[in-house]
């Protein structure tokens, strides 16, 4: 299995070992060790959490420089929908796709194209798929991950075509070389202007195909400041948009879902309600639904961590933004026969499945990996069960399988410790009387 790149990372000089991101960790991955976090990366999904609740600054997101877009002839850019929530004030999108062109790209190909494409394909998907199983979203690749680490029997359940940013990014492209035939591959680029990690991830660890058709992704906080100068001097923009409130929708928890066009759907995000919803269906007890929307972060891609705004005033911003736009201005190709006759193009779902990630295996051995499951839960109760995060586990369980794993010992437990010297200091004075 090729080895996952990651897109949050630590700075060790900063961390002050506080276990606020410790404790926070959806999928147990920091560990407090020599007094700072240590981010165990085969459990990582760059969810970004960390980074938000990090006082001292110590983890970060990691993406390309402003400075990369003049390494290519030909610059695309994509602006994430959750772009247009940043600014106050803003009633034309044509304003910031403007203020990108004046920037020093070529070309701006909106990511809300390729989202209103998707609801499109993923209505179809719905009405043809043969099996009753409940689809859940496969558009937030933290999520996806966690699916593929944590929920493996829910890896099926993912839907299985390309998300907006990979469909963007290929017909922008294709877009690129028929307007442009001198152009190559190699003199096309194409940047993401991503609101979170877990999308510079994606890139890195494409989901579904082999190779991604985004080159770089840039960060929305980094060419935020940028923009606010350039649209300030704008007076009138050319009308380069063409997306709708669909595919501007999909910025916040339920865009994606209320596109459907039907109420058999559940949208939750955070990714503490995130898990407990695939807990819950993972357990079998949710019924009736047939689309399920989860969003790692707090209010949608709005609440991603590289944003500059609250996401709810984000998302304020973009409902009256809303207001001034179309239903959908990009549409799957009629067939001959009509409406009921639109087909999925093969280039717009996945070439390849999402795999479980054995990285919570305890053994590749069924009988070892029940015997150390035993020894976790025997040491697990001898535990107090406080989860205070003092021994450098979030937990008293995740203590526990760390033992039998040979990365810690039963005196990191400070409350074993203080036993074991209390024992021994009583074991003195009894042999000093």
């Amino acid at each position: 299995m090729p080895q996952y790149k990651h897109s949050v990372s630590l700075t060790e000089d900063k961390c002050n070992g506080c276990t606020n991101c410790l404790k926070r960790c959806p999928t147990e991955a920091i560990r407090i060790r020599n007094g700072h976090a240590v981010i165990k990366t085969e459990r990582c999904i760059d969810c970004g959490e960390c980074i938000r609740r990090c006082p001292y600054n110590a983890k970060k997101a990691t993406y390309d420089p402003l400075e990369s877009i003049q390494e290519y002839r030909w610059k695309i850019a994509l602006p994430a929908p959750a772009l247009f929530g940043q600014f106050d004030h803003l009633n034309d999108l044509d304003y910031v796709l403007n203020g990108l062109i004046e920037f020093g790209f070529d070309d701006v190909f909106e990511v809300a194209r390729g989202a209103e494409l998707v609801s499109e394909y993923t209505r179809l998907y719905l009405r043809n798929k043969a099996s009753g199983d409940l689809v859940i979203s496969s558009a937030c690749p933290a999520v996806t991950r966690l699916i593929s680490v944590r929920f493996p029997s829910l890896c099926k359940n993912l839907l299985p075509i390309l998300p907006p940013v990979e469909l963007a990014a290929r017909v922008a492209r294709k877009e690129a070389k028929r307007k442009n035939p001198e152009l190559r591959d190699e003199d096309i680029g194409v940047f993401f202007i991503s609101p979170c990690p877990a999308k510079v991830s994606y890139v890195k660890n494409p989901i579904g195909v082999q190779k991604s058709a985004v080159d770089k992704v840039l960060s929305i906080s980094d060419i935020y400041f940028k923009l606010i100068s350039i649209m300030s001097k704008i007076k009138n923009p050319w009308p380069l948009s063409s997306t709708g409130l669909i595919g501007i929708g999909w910025a916040g928890t339920g865009g994606e879902a209320s596109a459907l066009f039907n109420d058999k759907y559940l949208a939750a995000d955070g990714i503490e309600n995130v898990i407990q919803v695939l807990d819950a269906i993972e357990n079998g007890n949710i019924s009736g639904l047939e689309f399920v929307e989860l969003n790692a972060c707090n209010g949608g891609c709005v609440g991603g961590t590289m944003n500059v705004e609250n996401p709810y005033i984000s998302k304020a911003r973009l409902q009256n933004l809303k207001r001034f736009l179309p239903v959908s201005m990009n549409h799957v190709p009629l067939n001959i026969g009509g409406e009921q006759n639109k087909e999925i193009p093969k280039e717009t779902m996945w070439e390849t499945g999402v795999e479980y990630s054995p990285v919570l295996q305890l053994d590749d051995d069924t009988i070892q990996a029940m015997r150390k499951m035993g020894e976790i839960q025997k040491l697990t109760k001898s535990f107090p069960n406080l989860d205070c995060g003092s021994c450098g586990a979030p937990s008293c369980r995740a203590l526990a399988e760390d033992i039998v794993r040979g990365e810690a010992d039963e005196d990191s437990c400070m409350m074993k410790w203080k036993e074991k010297m209390q024992s021994l200091r009583e074991g003195k004075n009894s042999n000093d009387g």
